[in-house]
């Protein structure tokens, strides 16, 4: 066609449209063989597509299948399971029945055991028997639901009854049998020997380990059954029976024998006796531990009991005893040595404390009764000797002896600091025993007077102090009180009495200086006694009542409303009349200082009058000269009145100084002998020397003013001077 000429448009549009084809052609071949070769891969895609589809079909059916048998397969898991639980629960409850039917089933083995010939509470297999007998009742009696319950309880208990009766048969026939052999023994050890005593302890010891454990079992068991309590409690009796038919004769021979020995000694047979009862009653505490781990009240009960018959013997010596020495030496041993010494911190002796508490009662009670009685017949009722009243004459004897002692003792020694000689009473050193630990004396001094000496003081001071000595460590503080200020209240009465004689036969300074001393003491000696000497007394004031009884009686007294009839009057009386009660304290020691001070005022005004009494009255008629004078009466020259004159007032002068002069040293004297004390000597003086040195300054001043100077010449007063070195001997 290519030779062939185009020469038309036809036949060029022929020839396009076949180039066109032949172009299209060419370019679509590879496409076409690409779709053949996807047309491959397509029917492969289908292919496969139908195999998995054939797949799916064959996998959905094994699914179907699978199921099937999964879930009968699931079925028959559950289905077991349920066959296992059922069956664990069976075997559960199999073994919950078994487990409580064997506590039913231990009832036919115990009762076989229990009635077993052969059976001992020392077997090795009793006490797991025991316990499992324990564990079936417990289980049991938590349980009263169960069927037969209250048979198999009561048949349990019947078990347990028959067990704690031979355990108390064992234990009960040990002690009665043990007891029985010390009786029975050779009849040379008797009761109350010492080899005997002690054998009633060895021979319990060496038995206690074959009942300790069968007693612990009891022990452990009795909080949790009142069963197993009950039997502790008779074998507790039991043991303290067997105890006290040992012991209480042998105690009661004991302590009659220490009686006989200490017979007249009493405090060495308290003593002796309650050593006695402390070793009985630690040793029955310990042979109790030997057979018991528990304590019981009922062991105290015994021992209180046996100690009872040491207080049966001593209680009526006590309450003979008259003398307050032994008394309160008896207070001393029960108080300090037994109850504190020995009870205190110790409570295997709460027993014995209790006798010793109450026997201490007792003695306290009679040393009390005692002291009221020598109160009233050695204090109150004292009827001085004439060696008593001998004063200043005693003192000045003793005085001398001091002295010719101490010019003895500096022929004897070389040292000249011995030159004051230490004079030793007697009763001085055995004044205050174990009531009290203060001296009768504490302050110190280098030398002793004679009116120190214990022996010296006057018999009532004395009495008294060691009465209070005696009592202060022995009763209680409250009744001691009370006892101090009646003891208190006579010796100052005594005092009194005696200073009175001593003034009547000797002069009054001697009285005046007797008193002042003995209160001194009293003062000093009561200081070291920590106690208030003050008690409470309660009383009736019938002031009111007294007052409405009078208005009864007289009628026009009474108000017009009450006079209506007599029934009003006793009304009134009965409103009107009450008695009132009134609370008062009396003080001992502030009555020792009320006479201690009054005593001192008297001897001040005393002394100031003997020395310037002359002196005091020119004074005072002096004094009311100017007293009229001033109220308008005549004007006075003193030198001229008679009693006033230079000469009468030289007179009064000199003669007070020489009533001075003359009775100072005496006066100084006196007080040295008596108080023996530069400082209370110094004190006491001081007041009287300052009332002399006012009268003469008083005297000046008026010289000065009242006379003239030839007057004064004529006159001669004293200078103050004088007069001060005058009374310089009194520092």
């Amino acid at each position: 066609m290519e030779d062939e000429r185009i020469e038309t448009a036809q036949q060029f549009f022929s020839w396009f449209a076949q180039l066109q084809t032949q172009m299209d052609q060419d370019e679509g071949a590879k496409y076409r063989q690409m779709r053949d070769y996807l047309y491959g891969f397509q029917e492969q895609c289908d292919s496969i597509l139908d195999d998995v589809n054939s797949a799916l079909q064959h996998l959905e059916s094994l699914q179907k299948q699978y199921l099937f048998v999964s879930t009968k397969t699931g079925t028959l898991h559950e289905a077991c399971e349920q066959l296992l639980k059922e069956q664990s629960e069976l075997v559960d409850l199999a073994e919950n029945i078994q487990q409580k039917l064997s506590y039913f089933n231990e009832l036919e083995n115990i009762n076989t055991k229990l009635n077993s010939p052969t059976l001992s509470v020392n077997s090795e297999g009793f006490i797991p028997m025991l316990a499992k007998l324990d564990d079936c009742i417990a289980y049991i009696s938590s349980h009263p639901n169960f069927k037969d319950y209250p048979v198999y309880l009561v048949k349990f208990k019947q078990c347990l009854s028959k067990a704690m009766h031979l355990m108390k048969t064992y234990t009960v026939n040990t002690l009665q049998n043990l007891t029985s052999q010390l009786i029975k023994r050779d009849p040379s050890a008797v009761p109350n020997s010492d080899n005997a005593f002690t054998l009633f302890y060895v021979k319990f010891r060496a038995a206690a380990p074959k009942v300790r454990t069968l007693i612990e079992q009891i022990e452990q068991r009795s909080e949790k059954m009142p069963e197993y309590q009950q039997l502790l409690n008779e074998i507790h009796q039991c043991y303290l029976d067997q105890r006290e038919r040992l012991l209480s004769p042998s105690i009661t021979s004991t302590v009659t024998e220490l009686t006989s020995q200490n017979n007249r000694d009493h405090c060495a047979l308290v003593r002796s006796g309650c050593a006695f009862m402390v070793h009985v009653c630690q040793d029955e505490h310990q042979l109790y531990n030997e057979f018991f781990t528990k304590p019981t009240p009922k062991l105290d009960e015994l021992l209180e009991k046996l100690c009872l018959s040491l207080y049966d013997v001593l209680r009526p010596l006590i309450i003979h005893v008259i003398h307050l020495e032994t008394l309160s030496e008896l207070c001393g041993i029960l108080k300090n040595e037994m109850l504190e010494d020995h009870v205190q911190n110790n409570e295997q002796l709460g027993a014995f404390a209790a006798g010793i508490k109450q026997m201490l009662e007792d003695v306290q009670e009679r040393l009390v009764y005692r002291t009221h009685i020598y109160i009233q017949t050695d204090i109150t009722g004292y009827k001085p000797a004439p060696g008593d009243l001998a004063y200043p004459d005693k003192l000045e004897m003793m005085e001398e002896i001091a002295q010719s002692l101490k010019d003895e003792q500096k022929k004897l020694t070389s040292e000249a600091s011995f030159s004051d000689v230490w004079l030793e009473d007697p009763e001085s050193s055995n004044l205050i025993k174990s009531g009290s630990a203060e001296s009768l004396n504490p302050r110190p001094q280098t030398t002793i007077s004679p009116a120190d000496l214990h022996g010296m003081w006057y018999p009532t001071v004395r009495r008294t102090l060691v009465c209070l000595s005696k009592l202060y460590r022995c009763i209680d503080r409250a009744v001691f009180q009370g006892l101090s200020q009646e003891a208190l209240s006579a010796c100052i009465h005594s005092l009194l009495g005696a200073a009175d004689s001593i003034t009547k036969n000797k002069t009054q300074v001697d009285g005046q200086l007797f008193l002042i001393k003995h209160l001194l003491i009293l003062r000093e000696q009561i200081a070291p006694f920590h106690t208030e000497f003050t008690i409470k007394e309660i009383s009736l004031d019938l002031k009111k009542t007294r007052d409405a009884a009078f208005k009864i009686l007289n009628p026009m007294t009474v108000p017009r409303f009450f006079r209506l009839n007599s029934n009003n009057a006793l009304i009134q009386f009965l409103l009107e009349g009450t008695p009132e009660i009134r609370e008062h304290y009396i003080d001992s020691k502030k009555d020792v200082d009320r006479h201690l001070k009054s005593a001192c005022e008297q001897f001040i005004q005393q002394q100031t009058k003997q020395f310037i009494e002359q002196l005091e009255e020119f004074m005072s008629k002096v004094a009311a000269l100017k007293a009229m004078a001033n109220q308008g009466g005549p004007k006075y020259n003193l030198s001229q009145q008679p009693w006033a004159q230079p000469a009468k007032v030289t007179d009064l002068v000199s003669s007070t100084y020489k009533i001075i002069k003359t009775k100072l040293p005496s006066t100084l004297r006196s007080m040295s002998l008596y108080l023996s004390n530069k400082d209370t000597e110094f004190i006491l003086f001081k007041p009287v020397r300052n009332n002399i040195q006012q009268a003469f300054q008083k005297l000046h001043t008026l010289l000065k003013e009242e006379f003239s100077s030839e007057d004064l010449q004529i006159i001669a007063c004293p200078s103050m001077e004088q007069v001060n070195l005058l009374l310089s001997m009194s520092k």
